[in-house]
């Protein structure tokens, strides 16, 4: 809480689930971190009902390293998750990330084109271009490039991506993901074995690299 506030923040704690809920409610901040081990209720039991009207991000505090763990968080609505033991640089950068996209403030996000380096994706124009030159995609790579870049440093999960750009029936077949993932890093980066936008969280899903 200190930390925070001596950085610009102003904090307010809760230590159940039943009082975050209730400050959450009252108070409508900016952003909730949360951590999964709460006396009286599931913190994932929490994210959920959150997740049925609050829309700003929400960021797991953990000192659960299971990958299932992380995973069941995103797929419960979190946008982050952080590891405990953590350095205060890396939970505010983790903030300020989360916050970036919050105020619609990411460079290049405006007008529904997202830069990131020598890439642009036009949205409207549905083009992607590197370096100024056309990227030539097909639609399903179009689809997987979008959904991680429009949410840039949101780790989405397996799960989260085969819903949404293979759409439910494929939830349980992760190697589309792969295949797809190999075939759009080719094409977008400039080292496919060592990538700078396209991330992955191991065992838990992707990332669209936030450079800011």
């Amino acid at each position: 809480m200190a930390a925070l506030e001596i950085h610009g923040y102003a904090p307010h704690e809760a230590a159940t689930a039943a009082e975050g809920l209730r400050q959450v409610t009252m108070r409508q901040p900016d952003l909730v971190i949360l951590d999964l081990g709460l006396p009286d209720a599931s913190g994932l039991d929490l994210i959920k009902r959150l997740r049925e009207w609050y829309t700003r991000p929400i960021l797991v505090l953990s000192a659960r390293t299971q990958e299932h763990d992380k995973v069941a968080a995103l797929d419960c609505g979190a946008d982050d998750y952080l590891t405990k033991p953590f350095g205060i640089e890396e939970l505010l950068a983790r903030l300020r990330a989360a916050l970036r996209h919050l105020a619609g403030q990411h460079p290049g996000n405006a007008g529904g084109r997202i830069e990131a380096g020598s890439l642009l994706i036009d949205a409207a124009a549905r083009r992607v271009l590197k370096q100024g030159t056309d990227v030539h995609l097909t639609p399903r790579e179009y689809q997987l490039l979008l959904a991680l870049a429009s949410q840039r440093g949101k780790v989405l999960t397996h799960r989260q991506l085969l819903r949404e750009v293979w759409g439910p029936a494929h939830v349980e077949s992760p190697h589309y993901l792969r295949i797809y993932m190999r075939a759009l890093r080719a094409k977008i980066e400039d080292d496919p074995a060592r990538p700078r936008w396209l991330l992955t969280e191991i065992g838990i899903g992707y990332r669209f690299a936030d450079d800011g």
